[in-house]
């Protein structure tokens, strides 16, 4: 579908200030809409919420529908009465531009069980009646979620597939006794996800409130030791233990010798399509509640994906083979309505993934930083762009736009310099200009190229598995961002909400 000429920014919750050691649904949260608002911002782009597994990245979690629950902010649990101020304080730590995940979980855990004790001791009926309508709502995933958590811990969070096999293959008598044997810990992990649930609403409500909608994420595979594959195995290419058989990747290419092994299972897609994508329409079914629109990582997937054997241990050895991209959007699109989704299409496309993303109108990506390392016929260069696309300095996967300047080879430094005209000095204003000028409908930036920040404040380095999701930025760090600069940009790119021109602030 085609969206409004607008503009925003890429900033996921974890980056927000917080006392407790990451960012949070809390009031910084807020302030970080309001910084939005204040300068005429129509976009807010997030990263997965979803629970983080291996190295906090939100791309590997334990399940494709459930909500990271240590964005659960304290102060309103405090303020729900569900805390005591006191209690709070003890989980609070130094305020850096870094997150500290592990003493952060460690400290908030007895606090959420706290919290939950309390909710359910002194349940209200209406409280009792917003549970149970949760529940309905969420059955499709929620019950495994909570009984996978539950197993995890058990089992002293070693990945499913080497769990007892009647577990691992969910025997049903067996499955029935670990809910009674568990019924403590599902309670308390349904709790965590209503409260996660409520708190992000409300939140997504006072954006939308203020004329600001928000872009949601999601990957196309799962991660293996999830909820997702364990609850539903005959969706997946894993064996009758849940050993993977086969795994997703990239070929060989000019970036990488042996190509990426990223190790997911891959979809058995015959059984998807048999249940008419029943899977697949419930996950966007909830993205496109949680989000008011939502981009597609790795959007080539959907029309091929590179299938590599699981004992492999590279991927240089694999197939392309053909995924039912076509049919399965028509079916969501049956079931659910207009898709308002943004196409991940960076590297290599093929005409048939063009088609796929141009047959559902929906727009792909430009990424500035990409523009200068060619001729005039680079397709990131701003005079090459469709108006049905969206324009970035960069995502959260590349370096920081002054970063990036600083590092690049010269001949690409003198390409920018020349197509801004400009002396380089301030060359995340200028890429944020030219973003916004451009014909793209929306106009998307990295918080971090507001503030000029280098290298050492960017998001993830693809590859890597040290440092990465960790980033930060403090009060006085979005409060030092040129406000009216934005605002004049805003309305000089005709970017203003209702696409009107105005007055240049």
């Amino acid at each position: 579908m085609r969206f409004p000429r607008s503009c925003g920014t890429l900033a996921h919750p974890t980056s927000f200030p917080s006392k407790y050691g990451m960012g949070d649904f809390g009031n910084e949260a807020k302030t970080f809409i309001d910084f939005l608002s204040d300068t005429d911002q129509t976009i807010w782009q997030v990263l997965p919420l979803t629970p983080t597994g291996y190295g906090n990245s939100p791309y590997a979690s334990y399940s494709a529908f459930a909500g990271n629950h240590y964005l659960i902010s304290l102060d309103l649990l405090v303020n729900k009465g569900l805390l005591e101020p006191s209690e709070a304080k003890t989980a609070e730590l130094a305020s850096t531009t870094k997150s500290d995940y592990d003493k952060s979980y460690s400290l908030k855990n007895s606090l959420y069980k706290k919290a939950s004790d309390r909710f359910y001791a002194s349940l209200s009926k209406e409280d009792e009646k917003k549970l149970r309508a949760f529940k309905k709502s969420n059955k499709f995933w929620l019950d495994d979620y909570c009984l996978f958590i539950a197993c995890s811990k058990a089992n002293n969070r070693t990945p499913w597939n080497k769990w007892a096999p009647e577990i691992a293959q969910r025997k049903s008598a067996t499955i029935r006794k670990l809910r009674k044997e568990y019924k403590g810990e599902i309670e308390y992990q349904t709790w965590v996800q209503f409260e996660f649930f409520n708190q992000w609403y409300s939140l997504k409500n006072y954006a939308n409130s203020k004329g600001i909608r928000i872009v949601g994420d999601i990957p196309i595979f799962v991660d293996h030791n999830s909820a997702d594959v364990w609850g539903n195995p005959k969706y997946f290419e894993v064996d009758q233990q849940g050993n993977r058989v086969l795994v997703a990747g990239v070929p060989p290419d000019y970036f990488s010798e042996t190509g990426q092994l990223w190790g997911n299972p891959l979809y058995n897609w015959k059984e998807l399509e048999a249940d008419n994508f029943s899977w697949w329409v419930e996950r966007f079914r909830q993205m496109f509640e949680l989000y008011d629109a939502i981009r597609v990582d790795h959007f080539r997937g959907f029309d091929a994906y590179w299938e590599v054997s699981a004992n492999a241990t590279t991927a240089e050895v694999g197939k392309w083979v053909k995924a039912p991209g076509k049919k399965l959007f028509k079916t969501i699109k049956k079931e659910l309505g207009e898709l308002p989704i943004i196409a991940e299409d960076l590297g290599v496309m093929t005409s048939t993934v063009e088609d796929l993303r141009d047959s559902f109108n929906f727009p792909g990506m430009k990424i500035l930083q990409f523009a200068f390392d060619s001729d005039a016929t680079n397709s990131f260069l701003p005079h090459n762009y469709p108006q049905n696309c969206v324009v970035y300095t960069g995502t959260h996967d590349n370096d920081t736009t002054t970063g990036w300047y600083r590092s690049a080879p010269e001949v690409e430094k003198h390409r920018a310099r020349e197509y801004t005209r400009s002396d380089g000095r301030e060359i995340h204003w200028e890429l944020i200009r030219l973003g916004m000028l451009s014909v793209a409908d929306q106009a998307i930036f990295p918080l971090q190229d507001f503030m000029n920040l280098d290298s050492s404040h960017r998001m993830n380095i693809p590859g890597t598995v040290k440092a990465n999701w960790i980033w930060r930025y403090t009060t006085e760090m979005l409060n030092h961002i040129d406000r009216n600069r934005i605002r004049h940009l805003v309305y000089q790119s005709n970017r203003a909400a209702g696409n009107q021109g105005g007055e240049e602030v």
